[in-house]
């Protein structure tokens, strides 16, 4: 079965051929891979097609975010006849077993439509970083053993709620029933929200422990910017009303954001938290007037 890798790239040329030149080591036969360039101005695009000759650029020219942007290799995979199609960060390395480890499971069971690896922190390449993500009965989204030591504690593939945006594998299938990625959402939550919908569907989302994998971003010390916020906070309302959510996951929600909203503008020792309050209030705002894509200065 075909399996069609897709990295989005934005001026990270050295990431993106570390990225292609582990991917050169992989085990798994029937695979193609795709670069979607967003308008890069660091020589990415000549680069790539200087050193990786059997890599396909798309050169994007319109700026969709993370899942605009993947929407156009996806569609461009589909169209080649992938089977399976493989989103992937740009700052990850791939052992050279991940995708054919990954493939043993998803193809062991038909209902099977979302795999993802055991993705580790690049600087600390034994702490993981994400085994899967879970959602709480309120709809919160958290990463499973997020910074713990791998010591063995899954020795097994296992069913998650949803896997990380870094690396997804998704089945053809899953796609073309579900859709692809919600451009509304820009940017975070994206995934998330996909595996939701391919949950509801009836589809089985997979852990995969054997396959591994090290991402750059998201380090432990990471620390994120009022942009991240923003659309965290804006995309997961708009993930609550699009699930339609309880009226007590709403309630529970708006109490959450209006403790933290009020912690961030009266207490002094939050002082430096106020440039993420007034991006919380600007995606509140863009959530009741329904701004989506990239957020607006």
């Amino acid at each position: 079965m075909n399996v069609t890798t897709i990295i989005l790239n934005t001026n990270r040329r050295e990431d993106t051929l570390a990225c292609l030149a582990s991917l050169a080591e992989n085990d798994y036969a029937d695979h193609d891979i795709i670069v979607l360039d967003n308008a890069s101005s660091d020589g990415s695009v000549e680069a790539i097609r200087a050193q990786f000759t059997a890599v396909r650029v798309i050169e994007l020219t319109d700026n969709k975010g993370y899942a605009g942007n993947n929407n156009v290799g996806i569609e461009a995979a589909l169209a080649a006849g992938a089977d399976w199609v493989f989103v992937l960060n740009e700052d990850t390395i791939l052992a050279p077993d991940c995708i054919s480890q990954m493939m043993a499971t998803a193809q062991a069971d038909p209902q099977i439509g979302i795999v993802g690896p055991m993705v580790y922190h690049h600087n600390e390449p034994d702490v993981i970083q994400s085994a899967g993500g879970q959602m709480s009965r309120y709809l919160e989204a958290t990463h499973i053993a997020e910074n713990e030591p791998d010591q063995g504690q899954f020795p097994a593939p296992r069913a998650v709620d949803w896997i990380s945006g870094c690396a997804i594998l998704v089945r053809r299938a899953v796609i073309k029933q579900v859709g692809m990625l919600d451009e509304r959402f820009f940017y975070y939550w994206e995934e998330t929200e996909w595996c939701l919908r391919a949950q509801r569907a009836g589809w089985r989302i997979m852990h995969v422990p054997q396959a591994k994998l090290w991402h750059k971003g998201v380090q432990r010390d990471y620390r994120p910017s009022p942009n991240v916020t923003y659309y965290a906070t804006r995309n997961r309302l708009l993930a609550l009303q699009k699930h339609h959510a309880s009226a007590g996951i709403w309630l529970r929600t708006w109490l959450q954001l209006a403790r933290t909203l009020t912690s961030w503008t009266v207490k002094p020792k939050w002082r430096d938290m106020r440039g993420h309050r007034d991006a919380m209030w600007q995606g509140i705002r863009d959530f009741w007037a329904r701004r989506w894509g990239m957020r607006q200065a």
